[in-house]
């Protein structure tokens, strides 16, 4: 058999008794324009299941005061044990059919491999559960629509997982944009960059995973996820440019992408411009951030080398200066800035350290919130479109060499 054969194989199987469980969680109550502010507490508590045992067992459900982990779902004996072990006792499932008929069930935490993701967020849906998925939400336009369509369809909330939307820059940066402290946002940057996954695009019999290939804008929200809720704009036009050497990975991925690495420029809803990169393969260190640069103040988040937070403001006086050259410059004040945690707007028993730049208990509390609250969540189905689909045309775009292309707008939520 041959290893695509065998692959195909793997999927069915794995898409036939998949076992999934819900995980659900509720962050702080956050405006539209990001700022995030306490909540009443509820006494309501949200049945989750979790799918999905390895990145899915890092989320602390357990630790929601209004949730509780009742299933878990996972092929896997070792993923199984591994959730039971960060969750407590849950029904454990090896079917994800079976999983959705699990009687106390309200949502699902969807943390399997990308391809699964829109397939099992639509079929929970339908299935009467509301979803969180890791991203990215969808692998192509299609799927993305296909999940904005369940939604309409059946009221169900879907929320994207997205990291970035609550790392504490950027809750940060976003309040000081609702404040207006930045002046006009007119440029900003993001990259993600992570070197060495090629032990992640095969398996241990040394079959090729799903990983194995992806294109790197098709998984952009960890950058979009720092711009797009800072500037509230959505990113509509784009020309992009991607880089491969023709490594074996490269040739013979089943997505047919020859790069490792791509940067695209955007242009905004609001005609500014957005320097995106993501790179597989490059010497440096990895990191998830950005920079955003304003006319009364400007935000460069830490790098890899060890360059702190900085903030970067004009002068109150509109000052100038004069430059070891003898020219006129304007008088800025630049200083290194510690993040605060923003753990004030957790529950207690939820202020603690997690991965992904502290982002992951925001994420869960998020999620239960909106539910508690019957609300849409802040990473909902509209911004993990506008996150997500941005990045799929700018690949696009690189196939075409640069080729500037439009991006689709499919709206907000309703306030």
């Amino acid at each position: 058999m041959s290893q695509n054969n065998s692959r195909d194989f793997n999927r069915r199987e794995f898409l036939k008794g998949i076992g999934a469980a819900g995980v659900v969680a509720a962050v702080p109550a956050v405006t539209a324009a990001g700022g995030v502010f306490p909540r009443r507490l509820s006494d309501k508590v949200v049945k989750i299941g979790v799918v999905g045992g390895n990145f899915g067992s890092l989320f602390q459900w357990h630790l929601d005061p209004n949730c509780r982990v009742t299933a878990v779902c996972d092929l896997r004996e070792d993923r199984l044990k591994r959730m039971v072990e960060a969750y407590g006792p849950a029904s454990q499932y090896r079917s994800f059919r079976d999983f959705l008929r699990h009687p106390e069930l309200d949502a699902v935490a969807v943390f399997t491999p990308a391809p699964l993701h829109v397939w099992m967020a639509t079929e929970a849906m339908k299935a009467g559960k509301h979803v969180i998925s890791a991203v990215p939400a969808g692998m192509s336009v299609e799927e993305l629509e296909l999940l904005l369509e369940t939604v309409k369809k059946t009221g169900m909330k879907y929320m994207m997982a997205e990291t970035s939307y609550y790392r504490p820059q950027v809750i940060t940066c976003r309040e000081w944009a609702r404040q207006g402290k930045f002046g006009t946002i007119f440029y900003t940057e993001a990259e993600y960059h992570h070197e060495g996954l090629i032990p992640l695009m095969f398996d241990e019999r040394g079959f090729p995973t799903w990983r194995c290939g992806f294109p790197p804008m098709h998984y952009p929200t960890h950058s979009t996820g720092i711009v797009i809720p800072i500037t509230g704009e959505r990113l509509i036009e784009v020309q992009a440019i991607g880089w491969g050497d023709g490594h074996e990975v490269l040739a013979t991925n089943e997505y047919g992408n020859p790069f490792w690495n791509t940067t695209a420029f955007f242009r905004t809803s609001g005609g500014h411009c957005s320097r995106i990169s993501l790179f597989w393969h490059v010497a440096a260190g990895g990191t998830e951030r950005g920079s955003l640069y304003g006319t009364l103040m400007s935000y460069i988040m830490e790098r890899p080398e060890g360059s702190p937070n900085t903030v970067v403001r004009i002068s109150k006086e509109g000052r100038t200066v004069i430059d070891a050259n003898g020219y006129p410059e304007g008088d800025v004040k630049i200083e290194a800035y510690k993040e605060p945690t923003h753990w004030d707007v957790l529950p207690p028993p939820m202020r603690v350290p997690t991965g992904h730049g502290g982002s992951h208990t925001f994420l869960t509390h998020e999620f239960i919130s909106a539910i508690i609250e019957d609300r849409w969540p802040t990473v909902n189905v509209y911004e993990a479109i506008a996150f997500t689909v941005p990045g799929i045309i700018a690949h696009r775009s690189a196939l075409r060499d640069g080729e500037l292309m439009k991006i689709q707008d499919y709206g907000k939520a309703a306030a």
